[in-house]
C-alpha cells in the first residue's frame, strides 16, 4: 500500500498538505516534535475576510492560538479536557430538562406543540472571527450550540479582560434598543433558554444566559449594523452583555450559529439563504481555515465529493443539528454495534472531543486497539482512556476512521483528529475520542474529528454535508 506522508505539530494540529492511503494514516512523529518548539508572537486582531461568487468568507483561526496562554502545557491541556467534560455534561442535562418538560406539557394538552431549544450550554469555545458590528472590529467566537450573538458592551459592570475596546452603543450611530413587546424579546426564551428581563422599563428588553460550568452573560438585547466580510446587515439583534463570567477566553463575544429565529443563520437567511459552511484549522499552526456564508460550492476548496445527510428533526430542540449516525469503520473494518442509527447525534463546533454512547465506544476501541497493536499503553489522560508511549518511534501507522451517517454520507476523520497528544515528547498519546456516561445519552461529532473537513450547514433544505479539505483562508 502506497502512504502519504503527513506534517503534524503537537495537540494534534497539523498544517501542509495531507493524502490518504485506504486504510491507514502515515504519522511522522519526529517531524512533529520539530514544529511544536516553532514559537511565533500570533496576531488576530483584525482577520480577513472577502466576496466570492455572492458568498462570504471569513478567516478562522482557533482560539488557543490567537489568545495563547504561556502556562505549562499539561495544564492547558487538563483544564481544556475538563471544560470540554463540563461542556458535554451540560448538554445532556439540558436535553433531559427539556425533554421532561415536554413530556409535562404534553401530559396536559395535546392541542399545541411548542419547541423549547436549548442553546443553554457550558461554553468550550475554539473557533474564532473577525466581524464588524456598529463600525467596530469584533473577535468572537463561533458556536453552533448557541443561538444568541452576544458581545461586551460599555458600560460594563462586571467583564472578564480582553484586547479590543469594549462595543460601546452610545457612539453607534445605528445602534438601537429593542423593546420588551418586540418579537425579538418574545424570542429570547427559545434562544437562550430565559424569557426577557423587563422590569419596570419596556423599552428595554433585558436578556440572561447561564452556561453549564457557572458562566453568564447578562445585558440587554439591542440592534446595530453588522457587516460580514462587504456584506451589510442592518437592524441585527444581539446581546449588549454589561455583566460576563466564563470560560470566554479573550474574544469580544460569541457568535451563535444555532436554529432559532435569533441565531444570526436565521437572520441572515434572507441573504444567504440559510447555508453556512466551515473548514476548521489547526489550533497552534499558523494557519487558518474559513467561515462561509452562502450556498454556492465552487467557493469551496474540497478535494472530495460532498456527501449529504439529513437533519434529524427534534421539535424539543430544534436549535441543535442532530444526525443519523449509521455506523463506523476503522481500517477499513465494519464497526459492529446495534446501538447505531437509534439515537440522533448532534454535531457542534464548541465540543472538542466526539463523545460516544457506551457500547458504540468500546467497539470502536476494540477494533482500533486490534489493529493499532504492539505499541506500550499508558496510563490515561482526563476523560482519555486509550493511550500510548510513541516516544522510541519515529513512524507510526495509524488506521483510518470513518463515520457513516444515513443516505450514505460519510466524514473521513483527517490524521489530526485521531490522536491527542498530551505530552510533547509523545511519551503519552491518545485516541481522541471518550465514551459519554450512559446508554442513552446523545452522541456528539466534536471539533477535533472535524479538523480539515469543510461541514455545510443547509438549514432550508435540512442536511449537512461533508467533504475533505485542506483548511486554507487562501
Amino acid at each position: 500500500m502506497s502512504l502519504c506522508q503527513y506534517s503534524i505539530v503537537f495537540a494534534l494540529l497539523f498544517v501542509g498538505t495531507f493524502g490518504y492511503g485506504d486504510n491507514e494514516l502515515f504519522l511522522p512523529l519526529k517531524t512533529l516534535q520539530k514544529m511544536h518548539h516553532k514559537h511565533n508572537e500570533p496576531s488576530c486582531s483584525s482577520q480577513k475576510s472577502r466576496s466570492e461568487n455572492g458568498a462570504i468568507i471569513l478567516e478562522m483561526k482557533h482560539k488557543d492560538y490567537c489568545f495563547r496562554s504561556r502556562g505549562d502545557l499539561n495544564k492547558r491541556l487538563q483544564k481544556r479536557l475538563l471544560a470540554d467534560d463540563i461542556r458535554v455534561r451540560s448538554i445532556q442535562s439540558n436535553i433531559k430538562k427539556i425533554s421532561s418538560k415536554q413530556v409535562e406539557a404534553l401530559s396536559k394538552t395535546t392541542t399545541t406543540q411548542i419547541p423549547i431549544n436549548s442553546g443553554v450550554t457550558m461554553q468550550t469555545l475554539n473557533y474564532i472571527v473577525t466581524v464588524t458590528l456598529g463600525g467596530r472590529n469584533m473577535t468572537v467566537i463561533v458556536d453552533t450550540g448557541s443561538d444568541l450573538t452576544w458581545v461586551q458592551c460599555q458600560p460594563c459592570r462586571l467583564c472578564y479582560n480582553q484586547p479590543e475596546p469594549l462595543f460601546n452603543p452610545s457612539i453607534s450611530p445605528s445602534f438601537q434598543t429593542v423593546a420588551c413587546n418586540s418579537s425579538a424579546c418574545l424570542s429570547l426564551e427559545s434562544a437562550t433558554g430565559n424569557s426577557g428581563l423587563c422590569g419596570t422599563n419596556s423599552k428595554t428588553c433585558g436578556y440572561l444566559v447561564s452556561y453549564g460550568d457557572g458562566s453568564y452573560t447578562k445585558g440587554e438585547l439591542g440592534q446595530d449594523h453588522l457587516v460580514l466580510g462587504r456584506t451589510s446587515v442592518d437592524n441585527f439583534v444581539f446581546g449588549c452583555g454589561r455583566n460576563n463570567r466564563g470560560l470566554f477566553g479573550l474574544a469580544s463575544g460569541l457568535m451563535g450559529l444555532g436554529r432559532s429565529d435569533l441565531s444570526l443563520i436565521t437572520q441572515t437567511s434572507g441573504v444567504f439563504g440559510g447555508v453556512f459552511s466551515y473548514c476548521l484549522p489547526s489550533t497552534e499552526a499558523e494557519s487558518s481555515g474559513s467561515l462561509i456564508f452562502g450556498a454556492d460550492p465552487s467557493v469551496f476548496k474540497n478535494s472530495t465529493p460532498i456527501s449529504y445527510t439529513k437533519m434529524v428533526p427534534n421539535p424539543q430542540l430544534f436549535s441543535f443539528y442532530f444526525l443519523n449516525l449509521t455506523g463506523m469503520t476503522i481500517g477499513g473494518v465494519a464497526v459492529q454495534d446495534s446501538s447505531f442509527g437509534k439515537s440522533g447525534f448532534l454535531i457542534d463546533s464548541g465540543t472538542v472531543i466526539t463523545r460516544l454512547p457506551p457500547s458504540i465506544y468500546k467497539a470502536v476501541k476494540a477494533e482500533f486497539l486490534k489493529q493499532f497493536s504492539g505499541y506500550p499503553s499508558v496510563p490515561g489522560y482526563s476523560i482519555l482512556d486509550t493511550c500510548f508511549d510513541l516516544s522510541t518511534y519515529e513512524e507510526v501507522n495509524i488506521p483510518t476512521i470513518k463515520v457513516h451517517f444515513e443516505g450514505d454520507a460519510q466524514m473521513e476523520v483527517d490524521v489530526a483528529g485521531v490522536f491527542y497528544f498530551v505530552k510533547n515528547d509523545a511519551s503519552q498519546v491518545c485516541l481522541a475520542l471518550a465514551s459519554l456516561q450512559y446508554e442513552g445519552e446523545n452522541g456528539i461529532i466534536g471539533n477535533f474529528q472535524q479538523r480539515n473537513t469543510r461541514v455545510i450547514y443547509d438549514t432550508k433544505q435540512s442536511q449537512v454535508g461533508f467533504a475533505k479539505e485542506t483548511c486554507s483562508f487562501m
